[in-house]
């Protein structure tokens, strides 16, 4: 746990991908987490797979974040390297391994209620990683970024199926654009 961790209380925003002036504050709160772990390596975990629509929002944003190289951001999670339930523990292990001390933001997609498709939501501490789904994963990650993709409650593996590409692709450059802007913002300092 970081200083940080201990000094405020945990924050959670939303904001829907079409929400500029919502997505503003993301992208601030963001920044401010950058700030905090300077001195430490930054690691983004996206998590999920390609093989569901609805689940391919981590492994796109891993992939959009990837190809643009950012100076000492270390990216796992890809569309050709998914990190996704039978290598999260692994990969995980991995992190603790090459890293020392990492700031760990962990990406996956979510289903949610009906009026919350479409939100971004950023929020303090662990991703609990296939919860949705009703998986027994390790939580992982200081910070979270989770896409609302979809409805819950029902079918969830369906659901996630039969997600509309269109909205996790425009999701997954909305949160890859946000990461890069808040990132090279303290990078560039």
């Amino acid at each position: 746990m970081s200083l940080f961790s201990l000094w405020t209380e945990p924050q959670k925003l939303k904001a829907h991908v079409d929400d500029f002036s919502a997505k503003a504050k993301l992208e601030k709160r963001l920044s401010d987490l950058f700030v905090s772990s300077r001195k430490r390596p930054a690691v983004i975990l996206c998590i999920g797979t390609d093989r569901s629509t609805g689940d391919a929002l981590g492994p796109l944003i891993g992939t959009h974040l990837s190809r643009l190289n950012l100076p000492l951001l270390h990216v796992y999670g890809t569309l050709d390297q998914p990190v996704h339930a039978t290598n999260l523990i692994q990969t995980i292990e991995f992190i603790q391994q090459s890293f020392v001390d990492p700031f760990v933001i962990a990406i996956d997609a979510c289903l949610g209620r009906v009026d919350s498709i479409g939100c971004i939501v950023l929020a303090d501490g662990p991703l609990k990683p296939g919860a949705g789904v009703h998986k027994q994963l390790p939580e992982v990650g200081e910070a979270n970024l989770t896409g609302i993709v979809n409805v819950g409650g029902f079918m969830e593996f369906m659901v996630l199926q039969n997600t509309r590409l269109n909205l996790v692709w425009r999701m997954s450059e909305n949160i890859s654009s946000l990461i890069t802007r808040s990132y090279l913002k303290i990078s560039c300092e």
